[in-house]
C-alpha cells in the first residue's frame, strides 16, 4: 500500500476517532444541569471516551479507534435547591458532575484535531490527483 493511501487510512481514523469525541462531549454539555427526577436520586454522569493505537496490517501504518466510552467516577457537587424536585430532605440537591469549561476545552481540542486529519486528508487527495494527471500527461 502507498504512502498516500496509507496517510488517508491514518486520517480518516482520526476523523472518527474525534467525531465520536465530539458527540460524547456535546452529551455531557447537554446534560450539564440535568439533575434526578426523585429526591436524592443521582443526576447525569458524565461521560469519558479513550483511545487506542491499533496497527493496521495492511499499511503497516497505527491508526486511532475508541478503546471505551466510561462514566466518570467522581464525586457529584451538591447545591441547595430546596424547591427542586431531586432536593433531599435537607433541600441538597446531587448535580451532575460535568464541568462546563473543561467539556468547552475538549470540544476545542477535538475541533482541532479533526479540522488537522481533514486537512490530511485534503492533501492526500490533492496528492493523488496531481498524480494522476502527471500520468495522463506522459
Amino acid at each position: 500500500m502507498d504512502a498516500l493511501t496509507s496517510a488517508l487510512k491514518v486520517a480518516a481514523s482520526g476523523l472518527g476517532a474525534q467525531s465520536q469525541r465530539l458527540r460524547v462531549v456535546s452529551e455531557n454539555l447537554a446534560n450539564a444541569q440535568s439533575t434526578g427526577t426523585t429526591p436524592g436520586s443521582d443526576p447525569y454522569r458524565r461521560k469519558t471516551i479513550s483511545f487506542v493505537s491499533e496497527l493496521d496490517r495492511a499499511s503497516g501504518s497505527s491508526t486511532v479507534e475508541v478503546n471505551s466510552i466510561d462514566r466518570d467516577p467522581s464525586d457529584f457537587p451538591v447545591e441547595f435547591q430546596p424547591g427542586n424536585e431531586a432536593a433531599d430532605d435537607k433541600g441538597y440537591v446531587k448535580m451532575p458532575n460535568v464541568n462546563v469549561l473543561i467539556e468547552m476545552a475538549d470540544m476545542t481540542e477535538a475541533n482541532r484535531s479533526y479540522e488537522a486529519n481533514l486537512q490530511v486528508v485534503k492533501q492526500a487527495r490533492d496528492l493523488i490527483s496531481m498524480t494522476i494527471d502527471l500520468m495522463r500527461n506522459q
